[in-house]
């Protein structure tokens, strides 16, 4: 007999989102509104975490704050760094405080960093250590994904993972693209002397998304794990595995998505205005991109799919180093699109490795007699705590690459040392795939057979 889910307060007891009779009857819903919920709480902390890639566009003499490229590179490595360090401890947040618990505290927390930079960006001469700090501050909107991915995994299937995963970290990616091109709006209304204006919009959201958050979202008892869980995973190869994927992948789209801007005026020369006409554009459709990329890997498989990611990671490499020789910024900006594109889909499909690596670990001991309850929890466990590791590991290639701008265009005034770097990391990553998941007969990362026995394994 099924058992219906009770709620406690804000805590919803016996959640079993396999339970498909307990998923129709109501499951589906309260999934939905979490996420919607996730994805806007989500967005914002991406908008916040990235805003440092607009604001520097707008750092010039006109406004009393002056600073040599490597010094404006150098303001989005450290809240890329910050973010990627906090997505560990958010990650595990997650399963001591609850979803909607650390989702309020986590939205509400955003409030600081954002009033720190409308205060500070107005202030003739900051000194850049100030901006710093302040940067750093921001990469607790970098942390909120992977509480909120770790979070919506206890409210969805397995066999709808790949889609809710990807809608979800799809809707927050999206903030990249939103702040840009908010910085673009602000810059063709009122000019490229207002950067105040840009963190300003984000207070009255940041509040309201907030309230929502307490209203609406629901802990989920299944969601705390006894700790160690991070321990444990770290024991699992697949968990670095996943990880050095998710660095060629997530890495990739968060680092170019700092660095597009500043790499387009140190290539070309492009004023505040030329540039934020053209960075939204690829973190817009590289967000976009995926749940497609979460959607192709439920049915193609998640390694075969990021498999087909890096080859095409790898051409947009090529099309980029090809517009640096002949000095094309057309097609330029063409090649870094696709590349935010390809790698959008990448991210989808890498994720959704990670509950089926998991789950078919726990058909495997369910065939070994274990038992079943006891091995599916123990996978969700593990993927969650996956979730965290691997975020956090993926934005840290977001600080490799901003690094590899930084030492390219200041010491070898170009981009192509950077790029083939990258494409040289691509490679490997695709070796890797076809080492690892794609060896024999079937893709460690494909849709486990055994769907039905997973979700009736509680009957």
């Amino acid at each position: 007999m099924t058992s219906a889910p009770s709620v406690r307060g804000r805590w919803i007891e016996n959640w079993d989102p396999e339970d498909e009779e307990q998923w129709e009857r109501g499951g589906r819903r309260t999934a939905r509104r979490n996420l919607l919920l996730s994805v806007l709480s989500e967005h914002i902390g991406f908008s916040v975490w990235s805003m440092w890639s607009v604001l520097v566009l707008f750092m010039s003499p006109k406004i009393g704050l002056d600073f040599a490229p490597d010094e404006k590179f150098l303001m989005v490595v450290v809240p890329t760094l910050a973010g990627a360090l906090l997505r560990l401890p958010y990650s595990y947040a997650v399963t001591r405080f609850g979803g909607r618990n650390w989702t309020v505290f986590a939205s509400a927390l955003l409030l600081i960093p954002t009033l720190l930079t409308v205060y500070f960006v107005q202030r003739p001469g900051t000194e850049l250590w100030v901006f710093l700090l302040i940067g750093a501050s921001a990469g607790a909107g970098g942390g909120n994904f992977a509480s909120s991915m770790t979070n919506i995994t206890a409210f969805y299937p397995q066999r709808h993972q790949g889609w809710a995963l990807g809608v979800n970290a799809g809707g927050g990616n999206l903030g990249v693209a939103a702040v840009q091109l908010l910085g673009l709006l602000v810059i063709s209304v009122a000019g490229d002397t207002h950067p105040a204006y840009v963190a300003a919009c984000y207070l009255p959201l940041i509040a309201l998304v907030s309230l929502l958050a307490a209203l609406r979202m629901d802990n989920v008892a299944v969601v705390r794990t006894p700790p160690g869980a991070q321990r444990e995973a770290a024991a699992s190869s697949h968990t670095w595995w996943i990880s050095l994927l998710y660095i060629g992948t997530f890495g990739s789209f968060i680092g170019f998505g700092f660095a597009f801007g500043l790499v387009l005026q140190s290539q070309f020369g492009s004023t505040p205005l030329q540039a934020a006409s053209f960075t939204f554009l690829g973190p817009l459709l590289g967000s976009l991109a995926r749940p497609a990329g979460g959607r192709m890997a439920d049915r193609w498989g998640g390694a075969q799919v990021t498999l087909w990611s890096f080859a095409g990671m790898a051409a947009g490499i090529g099309v980029l180093l090809t517009a640096t020789r002949s000095g094309s910024f057309p097609l330029f900006v063409t090649g870094f699109t696709a590349l935010f594109v390809v790698s959008g889909i990448g991210n989808g499909s890498t994720y959704k490795m990670i509950p089926v690596v998991f789950a078919r670990q726990a058909e495997t001991a369910v065939t070994s007699g274990h038992d079943a309850a006891a091995a599916f929890a123990r996978a969700r466990r593990l993927s969650g705590a996956v979730i965290g590791i691997a975020g956090a590991a993926g934005a840290l290639g977001g600080v490799a690459i901003n690094l590899a701008f930084r030492t390219a265009y200041g010491q070898l005034g170009s981009g192509e040392a950077a790029f083939y770097t990258f494409l040289l990391y691509y490679g490997l990553c695709a070796a890797l795939i076809r080492a690892v998941y794609l060896r024999g007969e079937r893709s460690s990362g494909a849709q486990p057979p055994a769907r039905k026995a997973q979700a009736s394994h509680v009957r």
